[in-house]
């Protein structure tokens, strides 16, 4: 059969058949639940909620370095080039977890294509970071930053925040466009209130090339370049304290009188369930924010509970 804009059946279907291979391709890249950082007093979870389908432009990588790499390598061959100081830096990764949420602008199925871009690339860049460095550095956000900045269109850009929970509590992020932390507090029963010291942004990955890039006299920008990331600090997390990461579907999702989700329903929820499991607290959320109103985009949500 052949319809109006001159399009076939046989057409119709490889395209069909092209976009179901596209999923097969994205849905290799979503967090697995043995992915999840497994952490001595530390309790994460969390998923993506995608908007059409079951692929979006919302994306989350976990980091547990002792599951991922083999630390125990690493170290032993710091040490046998006398690099005290690498072998050091590996070892502390031992005491952390890393959690990396992204959100690319669009809603098409088509804009996970950058989620799997930045995936590829920080994963990659880890091994190499963690080989030379011994920890992830700011350098590798750089890198990655200016790289989408050259391959990327300019209203195609994804806004980010990756951090690292140690087993004290403390989380040390960096922020790239991205909606800022929230972190309840068990003792007080609400969210507290952040510094904005403590919560500094840049602007979202790909739009700015970085101005300390090697390469940046070959990166024109009429706009500018964006300064060195600054890694923030977060130091409140005591007992029973929950940090939440989330993209600007849950900061966005409101109902048509303009109620907002997070002011009007998750601090409630938080404070009736903040002594179970996050993978309960979570599914709670997931379930009530839907009876709250139809989302209007991807939702991402990651817990990070101090047990």
């Amino acid at each position: 059969m052949k319809y109006e804009n001159g399009k076939t059946d046989e057409y119709l279907i490889a395209l069909r058949d092209e976009i179901d291979n596209f999923e097969t391709i994205a849905k290799q890249i979503k967090p697995e639940s043995g992915e999840l950082p497994t952490l001595s007093g530390i309790d994460i979870y969390g998923e993506i909620m995608p908007h059409k389908g079951p692929i979006g432009g919302d994306h989350i990588i976990y980091v547990d370095f002792n599951k991922r790499y083999d630390l125990d390598l690493l170290i032993e061959e710091a040490n046998n080039k006398k690099n005290t100081g690498l072998a050091k830096l590996l070892e502390e990764n031992r005491t952390k977890a890393g959690v990396l949420v992204a959100d690319v602008s669009g809603h098409r199925i088509t804009d996970a294509m950058l989620a799997g871009m930045l995936h590829q690339a920080f994963l990659l860049g880890v091994i190499y970071e963690l080989e030379h460095n011994g920890t992830i550095t700011n350098d590798l956000f750089e890198k990655i930053n200016t790289r989408f900045y050259k391959s990327s269109a300019v209203n195609k850009f994804i806004t980010m925040i990756y951090g690292e929970i140690s087993q004290t509590g403390k989380f040390r992020f960096i922020s790239a466009g991205h909606p800022a932390p929230l972190v309840f507090s068990n003792e007080y029963n609400k969210f507290m209130e952040i510094s904005k010291d403590w919560l500094m942004t840049y602007p979202p990955i790909g739009t700015m090339p970085s101005a300390i890039h090697m390469d940046i006299e070959r990166h024109d920008s009429i706009i500018g370049q964006k300064e060195s990331y600054v890694v923030n600090e977060i130091t409140l997390m005591g007992k029973g304290d929950i940090l939440i990461l989330f993209t600007d579907g849950l900061s966005e999702h409101e109902r048509s009188d303009g109620e907002s989700y997070i002011i009007a329903r998750l601090e409630k929820i938080l404070r009736d369930e903040k002594s179970k499991p996050v993978y309960e607290i979570f599914n709670i959320i997931k379930e009530d924010l839907l009876i709250f109103a139809e989302p209007e985009d991807d939702i991402s949500l990651v817990l990070i509970k101090k047990n």
